[in-house]
């Protein structure tokens, strides 16, 4: 037996609207840990690949639609910088996820509650 949205009590179905933005927020949380994860993957194989070149290879970087020489050492600390500040956001929104499933099982929980009376 179907239970209607209507018919349920003012308080749970404010539970389940707050529920439905949890879960938004936690989408969006999720993939923007995924677009990180997916940045840290890359700044860490172009640290790879210019710590395997020999120390007089020119080296090249992107800066909007130009391609310019870079420092190869100056190249390298740069990057490693910026994975270690695209680490910091990671860990962020792990903690942030984490914390939105936590409300999301306990508003679960109470809906479940509210519904067995």
């Amino acid at each position: 037996m179907a239970i209607k949205f209507e018919d349920l009590p003012p308080q749970v179905q404010n539970q389940l609207r707050q529920l439905q933005q949890l879960q938004q927020q936690l989408e969006i949380i999720v993939q923007q840990r995924l677009q990180i994860d997916a940045k840290i993957r890359d700044t860490e194989t172009a640290l790879e690949e210019l710590n395997k070149l020999e120390e007089k290879t020119s080296v090249y970087k992107s800066v909007g639609n130009l391609i310019i020489k870079a420092d190869k050492d100056k190249l390298i600390k740069e990057l490693q910088e910026d994975k270690e500040t695209l680490e910091i956001r990671r860990k962020s929104l792990e903690s942030q996820e984490n914390r939105l499933k936590e409300r999301i099982e306990e508003l679960q929980n109470k809906i479940q509650e509210a519904l067995k009376k």
